[in-house]
């Protein structure tokens, strides 16, 4: 298979910030070697790709986006986080260290033309408007898309 019909599909399922870091390490390499690289970012994935306001109109809905605030910058480690402690030990640890923090790494991912789509029915049972997310989003569809990205990628992920 020539170089440029090589696809990569990342599914971007946990909303923890290793998952999250490690899905965008996947999908930058990817990107950076030539493919063409796809992120689609599913329930709790979805908080990487929020603006970090409130969500919801209903009851359920503005409690879930009280609870469970967005933003790539929120986002705690899945384990060790302690009450939000553990996300900044990790900041301070990641940078001590010369690695590039999640925000940098969605900025890289932009920079090098990763399609960044949003689950539509996950949106829609958490109430989560494409208002609610950042403006690169490429688009916000339904399982069908992702599965035919999927189909036409040479890897996929799910994270």
């Amino acid at each position: 298979m020539s170089e440029e019909n090589q696809k990569a599909t990342i599914v971007v399922f946990s909303g923890d910030m290793d998952k999250v870091f490690a899905a965008f390490i996947i999908a930058t390499t990817a990107a950076a070697m030539g493919m063409e690289t796809t992120m689609f970012f599913t329930f709790w994935g979805l908080k990487a790709i929020q603006k970090g306001n409130t969500t919801g109109k209903g009851l359920f809905g503005r409690m879930l986006g009280l609870m469970n605030r967005g933003g790539i910058d929120r986002i705690g480690p899945s384990r060790f986080n302690f009450g939000g402690v553990g996300r900044w030990m990790f900041k301070k640890m990641m940078k001590d260290q010369n690695v590039t923090s999640l925000p940098e790494m969605l900025q890289m991912a932009i920079d090098l033309d990763v399609k960044m789509l949003a689950c539509l029915m996950s949106m829609d049972v958490m109430e989560i408007t494409q208002d609610d997310l950042i403006d690169e989003i490429d688009d916000v569809v339904g399982a069908a898309t992702m599965l035919a990205e999927a189909q036409e990628s040479t890897v996929q992920y799910f994270i």
